[in-house]
Order: structure tokens, then sequence, then C-alpha cells
């Protein structure tokens, strides 16, 4: 098998949050024709146990701690360098030279480089340099300014920029860029308008004979519970965010109608102003759980509620997956292949969300049509198929929703 280094700013293990689920299903697809060399970073000291299951599907890897206090420290010389602060966040010579070594000894012909941030990691003198860039990320930080006070507002906008000029450079300068949705690889065409024809789009999965319906789940609720589920990485700031603003504005409003609604938050690592939430009436936070699956299948329905988001929200296609009926905002729908009013119901604004969850709980119900769409759209095998060709030959111009060779 020919080599293929594969790096990821996070170790692609185990597949619980979004970038692990994405980067875990491209490295065990990419592994049945390479040799997969992969180097990532371990930013939570409980994912170090974790290697050994990695090693299936990798001929070598190279795990490296990083702190994220320290991380935050260190980027602050991208102030100084005048680059993004993404950059100096993980920089780090011992993974540079490793990956130079492997070009170099000719271990390794291909890379794929998981997120903007590990560009910088990727040698020049491979054959094939493809860049998952997942989502147009300077978008994201552009979207945070307005919400923060100054001087965290000013960092945030300057990241938005840099971040920018550095996506719009490995675009150029690699043989091929790959992002989450159609509408993210637009973004991302519209501002590298020289890279346009090597933008394109795989999208996510899901494993629908695992997030299925039709099993047996235990009730983690009690008999009398309406509950409300949110599923996510709770030490997210989007997140926190979404959990914040729908338990203390929007959560109430359902109370007033429905006095016995609970809002169930179930994710890792809740930050503190997500444990505060407890406090409020009805709102429960579970931290992290060993199978979401029952929170989901017993719940009357789920919300996103997110107010910044890029890409395609894992929460709610694993959500759709299990037939529940789900409420979303615009930002959390948005790159999403379903249709709002018959999939999922879209909602904007503290009393349409309301009425739309409280609308949920008068009237529980299925919804088979959310889970037929995820299978329509989102299988694993068939979205993958789309990577096999940008290691071989060299691409043409196209439009964004397809990738031609020659």
């Amino acid at each position: 098998m020919d080599g293929l280094l594969f790096l990821a700013h996070r170790i692609p293990f185990p597949p619980n949050k979004g970038d692990k689920i994405r980067s875990f299903h491209l490295l065990r697809h990419l592994s049945t024709r390479y040799a997969i060399h992969l180097g990532a970073f371990v930013d939570d000291p409980d994912d170090w146990q974790y290697q050994d299951a990695l090693k299936p599907y990798c001929a070598s890897i190279k795990l490296l701690p990083l702190n994220p206090r320290r991380a935050k420290l260190g980027s602050l010389r991208g102030l100084f360098s005048g680059e993004a602060l993404t950059l100096p966040y993980y920089r780090n010579t011992e993974l540079q030279h490793w990956a130079a070594g492997l070009a170099d000894t000719g271990k390794v012909s291909r890379g794929l480089a998981f997120s903007s941030a590990m560009a910088q990691f990727m040698p020049d003198t491979l054959e094939r340099r493809v860049l998952d860039m997942v989502d147009v990320d300077s978008d994201k930080w552009t979207q945070y300014a307005p919400t923060q006070r100054w001087p965290i507002a000013w960092v945030y906008r300057r990241e938005g920029q840099k971040l920018a000029e550095w996506e719009g450079k490995v675009a150029q300068d690699f043989d091929a860029t790959l992002l989450v949705s159609q509408a993210e690889a637009a973004l991302l065409q519209q501002r590298a308008p020289h890279a346009q024809h090597k933008i394109s789009a795989f999208e996510n999965g899901v494993d629908a004979a695992y997030f299925s319906p039709d099993r047996d789940y235990p009730n983690p609720y009690a008999q009398t519970v309406q509950s409300i589920v949110f599923t996510g990485a709770m030490d997210y700031w989007p997140n926190v965010d979404a959990v914040t603003w729908f338990a203390e504005h929007i959560f109430p409003r359902v109370r007033e109608v429905i006095p016995g609604a609970q809002f169930t938050i179930v994710g890792s690592r809740p930050s503190e102003a997500v444990l505060a939430l407890a406090s409020h009436p009805g709102v429960v936070v579970t931290g992290g759980v060993p199978d979401v699956r029952p929170y989901l299948a017993h719940a009357a329905c789920a919300v996103a509620p997110l107010r910044i988001a890029r890409g395609v929200q894992n929460k709610v296609l694993e959500a759709m997956a299990m037939a529940r009926p789900v409420i979303a905002s615009a930002q959390a729908a948005e790159g999403l292949r379903a249709e709002a009013g018959r999939d999922f119901t879209l909602a904007q604004g503290e009393a349409e969300f309301a009425r739309a969850v409280v609308d949920k709980l008068q009237h529980p119900e299925s919804a088979a049509l959310a889970r037929e769409s995820v299978l329509a759209h989102y299988d694993w095998a068939r979205n993958l198929a789309v990577i096999d060709t940008l290691f071989e030959k060299p691409l043409v111009p196209s439009s964004v929703s397809e990738i031609h060779i020659q």
C-alpha cells in the first residue's frame, strides 16, 4: 500500500462529537486504500486511552499532548507575527519534523490535513495534498465578535480576518479542498476565486443502523416527564450559548403552558455556565453519558437553538435518524439536506421557538420522514466515495456540487 499522511487537530477517536465523527470515518475509509501515518493532538487526557483503538487503521501513530490553556497563551504570538492565532495555537516543532521525515524518506506520497490549522504541517513535496477544511472557521469567528465586548470582540474580529486569509492561501496551495456542505464550499469559492475548481463538498454521514429508533432503549426520564433534549459537547461555546438562550428565554414560555416539561442537556464537559442552568426549574444537566440514544429515543423532541453555527450539525442528523421531531434555528439548519416543515421544524426567535416546542409536546409523534431523509442523503459509504479520486488524478474546473477528474 502507498503511504498517506493523515494530520488531525484532535485524535480521531472516539467518534462521539462532530469533528471526531467526521475524521474517524474519513480515516477508516482511507485505511482500506493506503497505509495511514496518523499525526494528531490530544487535548483531553481521557483520550490517551484510545491510541490502541486506532492501531488497526494505521501503519504508525504520532500523538502529541496539547494543553488548551498553554496553547491559548502560545497563540498570542500571532498578535506579533501578524498571523491568525489559530496557527501558533497548534504549532509544534516535533510534529513538523515527524511529518517532514515521513515525506523525505518516501514513506508517504500523499497527505490529508483535517482542518485548516493542520495545513501548516503538510510537506509540500508530496505528490498529492488534500485539505478537509470541514467548515469556513473564519466566518465563525466573525460571528462571535458582535457577541463580545472589547477587547475580545476586536480579537475575534481580527481572527476572522486573518484566518480567512490563511484559508484562501491553503485552498490555493493544496490540490483539493473539501468542506462539510455545498453552502460552505460555495462560501470558500467566493473568498478564494482562483481555487474555485479545487473546492468541493464531502458531506457527513450518520450510522443509521446505530441510531435506529427500532430498538428498545431504557427510559432515562421519569415517567411523568415530557423531555426536550439538546445533545452536544457542552464546553463548545456555540452550544453553551444555545442552551443558555433556550433555558433562560424560551423554556420558561414552554413551562407556562406545560408545567411538567423538562429540558435535558446531554453532553460531555459542561462548562460552569451550563452547570448553573440546572438551578432553573425543569432544567437537567447530565454531563457525559455512555449512550446518547436513550435520551433521544424517549424525548418528545430535540432542539438545536444555535445562534452561531457553521456547516452541518451532527446533533440534528442523529436526532432525525432516531425519528425524533427536531426544532432548529436557521443557523443550525444551514447546509442541511432536508425540507423544513416536513423533515424538521424551522423556528426563529423566542416566541416562535416556544410555540413550536409546545406543539410537539402537545402532539407527540414519530418523525419517520426525518429518518428517511437521513437515509437518502447521509450514508457514509456513499458520501465518502467522492474523495477516492482526489488522491489519484488532477482535477479540472468543476461546479461546487461535484468533482470531475481527467
